[in-house]
């Protein structure tokens, strides 16, 4: 999946919207900004010589499959708007993972047979870890890296994830214990 950032002359936006309709991609968002400072110098025969036109411009952000990124990324740059001699950039991230609202399912793009995987590290999705806090799975997968070959001898966890569960289930029925059998400790008040 790739997310697309891009700046565009506002009165070309129907335009783009309806090119991206066909595509069947939606728009996540279309903010107009508010301070441009692109602006066009035009000669005329008006008295004074030049006018001084600023561009009214709108940010729109995409989403979309990889494979339909490049077309989309033409259609942007061709109906942008914008005059060539402005300097103007499309910004492009690949999103590893979308996620649905109601039932938090994940769902990442499937990665073709050829594809080699370069890098054996764990790429974290968070979204399966939740409510862990960022810095605590940070924690926990630098100790995972450091000790994952004895954690996979000793303990049979093969992966990041499996590490977190186990960290989480080894520590709830201890927390449960404790919940059972609250006892409140007093300080001596003099």
């Amino acid at each position: 999946m790739k997310k697309i950032e891009a700046v565009i002359n506002r009165k070309n936006y129907p335009t783009i919207r309806e090119k991206l309709d066909a595509l069947d991609v939606d728009i996540i968002d279309k903010r107009n900004l508010e301070d441009s400072r692109f602006v066009s110098q035009s000669k005329g025969s008006r008295v004074g010589g030049s006018v001084v036109r600023s561009t009214m411009l709108a940010k729109i952000e995409l989403a979309m499959p990889d494979k339909v990124a490049r077309e989309v990324i033409d259609l942007i740059s061709i109906n942008s708007g914008l005059p060539k001699s402005t300097p103007s950039k499309i910004f492009v991230f690949d999103m590893q993972e979308t996620i649905d609202l109601n039932t938090l399912q994940g769902e990442s793009e499937i990665e073709s047979e050829d594809e080699v995987i370069t890098s054996p590290r764990f790429v974290t999705k968070r979204n399966r870890l939740v409510p862990l806090q960022k810095k605590t799975l940070y924690k926990l997968e630098q100790y995972y890296d450091k000790h994952h070959e004895v954690l996979e001898s000793d303990y049979r966890i093969r992966s990041f994830t499996d590490f977190v569960n186990y960290c989480i289930m080894k520590y709830l029925p201890t927390l449960d214990k404790q919940l059972k059998n609250q006892s409140i400790l007093y300080d001596d008040i003099l």
